[in-house]
């Protein structure tokens, strides 16, 4: 078997016909996110698909801008799952979550845009045998205030699915 040498992954051993997922750490924009990239059996992962991962990644700032526009404009959209996970979150709060959370004192100063800045991409799933759901990126409030996630699948390009999901 061959290896190949990831930007993000490190050195990754070709061998095919088993599943893999390969995890690593990543930063953007000075927060730390977990990369997940899962290989199943039956993907043709070979070099050029380790690059392209590593391209796709390359433009992973814009993909995650791209999202959080989605999202703000969902927020304003009623029956919606950023809405609704927006008012879950913040119906419940105790004093000292506001401000852990949120960074506000006052939940008169919970607005879209103060949620926006405290949701964080905290996981990215990569599955380069699915390039309809290329990426799956998992969007958090932290994982010491819930284990609830916003997640948003895009495909090989980048082109982003118009569902927004909460798990």
């Amino acid at each position: 078997m061959g290896k190949v040498a990831s930007k993000h992954f490190g050195e990754i051993e070709l061998n095919h016909g088993r599943e893999h997922c390969f995890v690593a750490r990543h930063e953007l924009a000075g927060n730390q996110l977990e990369l997940d990239l899962n290989v199943t059996a039956h993907d043709h992962f070979d070099e050029a698909a380790m690059r392209k991962v590593d391209y796709r990644l390359r433009f992973l700032p814009e993909l995650v801008d791209q999202v959080r526009e989605m999202i703000a404009d969902e927020l304003d959209q009623d029956g919606t799952n950023p809405q609704q996970f927006l008012h879950f979150h913040s119906s419940q709060l105790k004093d000292e979550q506001l401000e852990s959370v949120f960074g506000v004192r006052d939940k008169g100063q919970l607005t879209n845009d103060v949620f926006l800045k405290a949701l964080k991409l905290g996981h990215v799933a990569i599955y380069p045998g699915q390039p309809e759901r290329y990426f799956v990126l998992d969007f958090t409030l932290g994982s010491h205030f819930t284990d609830e996630l916003l997640v948003v699948a895009a495909d090989e390009d980048g082109v982003v699915d118009d569902e927004i999901l909460w798990e």
